[in-house]
């Protein structure tokens, strides 16, 4: 589906508010949206797998993950959250501006551990489970925001601060990594550039050259660099891209399977259907029937 129409679900289940950047929200993979897309975002996110079985991508690391766990994404990773092998996975999504334990006078903790930390200069782990060492230790702290989060008394911001700061203590006194992971920065930043574009513009006709420019690279060099990368060329990318997006516009809107193909990108009615058929194993009005079935 489309970040930012995943993100307006998540307004709608929102926990938190403008003034105050802490937002939990409880999502199910499928029953919810079939995936969540290759992405990335300013803040940073915490994935609490509660049950059931899924796969997350950070920085194009797969990692297949299981309730209980923790994923730690931090500003600027990019990732992706798909079920595995057809099974459902539940699980909380927190997610929080760093900013809001940043003094604007930079203290020690934002020096010494929380900006390397977001900038990459420190590292530590990406997935949680029970048993890494310090698991109870780091879910301690975000266990507590959620129980307190559910009746929000007086001055509760001050309490969730307090244990956002203990799950930072948490990783920088014992979850340290001792090496880099490696990461190709540029390569990183070339493909948030071209997530970025796709997320803009896949309403319309986008061609090769197109988004080879955006990043500066040739025609031919775009197409190596994609599916080197991503594991398939940027054509069959962009078309689940859109089929993604339009699975969720059959459920979440009344528009007509004709406007929908529209929509996303899709110039040719009957295409539209054979290659939606092709990836949900029935057609577009079969997936709007069923869906609506099980709500």
């Amino acid at each position: 589906m489309n970040i930012l129409e995943y993100e307006n679900y998540h307004e709608t289940v929102s926990h938190g508010d403008i003034v105050f950047p802490y937002n939990t929200y409880l999502c199910s993979i499928p029953l919810d949206f079939p995936c969540v897309p290759l992405h990335w975002h300013d803040e940073m996110e915490l994935i609490y797998i509660k049950k059931g079985i899924g796969r997350i991508t950070v920085d194009f690391r797969e990692y297949k993950v299981t309730g209980p766990s923790l994923v730690l994404i931090l500003p600027g990773q990019l990732h992706s959250i798909d079920p595995f092998n057809e099974e459902a996975m539940e699980y909380e999504n927190i997610i929080f501006s760093p900013n809001m334990l940043v003094s604007r006078q930079n203290d020690v903790t934002a020096t010494d551990f929380l900006l390397p930390l977001i900038t990459g200069k420190i590292t530590v782990p990406t997935v949680f489970t029970p048993v890494y060492p310090y698991y109870e230790d780091i879910i301690a702290p975000i266990d507590a925001c959620d129980e307190i989060c559910k009746t929000k008394p007086q001055g509760y911001e001050l309490y969730v601060k307090s244990q956002l700061f203990q799950f930072f203590f948490i990783l920088d006194n014992r979850c340290r990594n001792l090496t880099t992971t490696g990461k190709n920065k540029k390569t990183l930043d070339k493909m948030k550039i071209v997530l970025k574009y796709i997320e803009n513009n896949y309403m319309q006709k986008i061609t090769i050259g197109d988004i080879a420019a955006a990043v500066g690279f040739s025609e031919s060099h775009f197409m190596r660099y994609f599916k080197e990368t991503m594991g398939t060329s940027f054509v069959e990318y962009l078309r689940d891209y859109r089929l993604t997006i339009a699975s969720r516009l059959l459920t979440s809107s009344d528009s007509s399977i004709l406007n929908i193909a529209a929509e996303t990108g899709f110039e040719n009615l009957s295409y539209f259907n054979r290659v939606f058929k092709e990836k949900y194993k029935m057609t577009p009005r079969q997936f709007r029937k069923e869906s609506r079935l099980n709500e």
